[in-house]
């Protein structure tokens, strides 16, 4: 278990502690509370406030470089040339630079409002930048139910924030047996997701050899996020939308939803899952 101590920033803790009120059958009790924390975090590049963000003031160098990468403002990593964390009491304010030509498409966007902790695309201002059309991935992974059941019996036990407040969401990477080598978790869905990626982009992970695992619903922008990276496989502890499910077809990326130890749904690209290993060569 981790303390509120353990945080990634030297004035921001991923929860606070409290004094609390539980009643239960009748029966009233004080107890000492963990709560997740979530606050605004505003990404700015070449001094130019792009977006503010509610999230957990953890992994914040993930998270602006997955953002940065799965919304396209760079292409490359080494494109984020600088990033400077400016703490408040109650916010963060992330100072990226960014090259020149990638400001000015920046700037054409026109998104600076705030996005709530539940929604990916607040503060976008055209609906094309919205529906754009997704590139297709590659070949990528291909697995055995066994290791997608695998990875899901292990998940819980590294969501070390969500253990202690019930309040967040994680995204984690499996490998194609079911080894999660790597988990974010955040107020957020898609925050968790970016911060992921941004993980995973630092270590220079291949895309190809593994596999996402969300323990949310599967939403346009959390489909769009990952096929924007190469992800090609994609499982969700809940539902897809409709529209995740058209991005996902479209980019050759296998949608899993409803994922559970014995049970899954495949909505998109069954070919990369697979009941054994008779079922892979025929």
């Amino acid at each position: 278990m981790i303390s509120s101590e353990d945080a990634a920033t030297p004035s921001m803790a991923a929860f606070v502690q409290r004094d609390v009120q539980r009643s239960r059958d009748g029966q009233i009790v004080i107890l000492r509370d963990c709560i997740a924390e979530e606050i605004p975090v505003a990404l700015i590049y070449n001094g130019t406030a792009h977006v503010v963000m509610m999230a957990t003031p953890q992994n914040l160098d993930d998270f602006a470089l997955g953002f940065s990468l799965s919304e396209g403002l760079i292409e490359t990593a080494a494109e984020l040339q600088s990033i400077d964390m400016e703490y408040a009491s109650d916010a963060v304010r992330v100072l990226m630079q960014i090259p020149e030509r990638r400001h000015a498409a920046l700037l054409l966007q026109g998104r600076n409002l705030i996005g709530r902790s539940g929604c990916g695309i607040c503060g976008t201002q055209d609906i094309a930048q919205v529906l754009r059309a997704p590139e297709k991935v590659g070949e990528g992974v291909f697995i055995f139910e066994a290791a997608l059941k695998r990875a899901l019996a292990h998940l819980h036990d590294q969501q070390s924030i969500n253990a202690v407040t019930g309040a967040t969401h994680a995204a984690a990477w499996a490998t194609s047996d079911g080894v999660i080598t790597m988990l974010r978790e955040d107020v957020g869905r898609h925050n968790a997701l970016d911060k992921l990626i941004g993980a995973l982009i630092r270590i220079e992970s291949d895309f190809d050899a593994g596999f996402l695992l969300v323990t949310s619903r599967a939403s346009y922008e959390m489909a769009l996020k990952a096929v924007n990276v190469g992800i090609s496989l994609m499982a969700a502890i809940s539902a897809p939308t409709a529209l995740a499910i058209r991005v996902a077809e479209q980019a050759n990326m296998s949608l899993i939803g409803f994922a559970r130890p014995q049970s899954h749904v495949i909505y998109t690209h069954p070919k990369r899952i697979v009941s054994d290993p008779a079922a892979r060569s025929t």
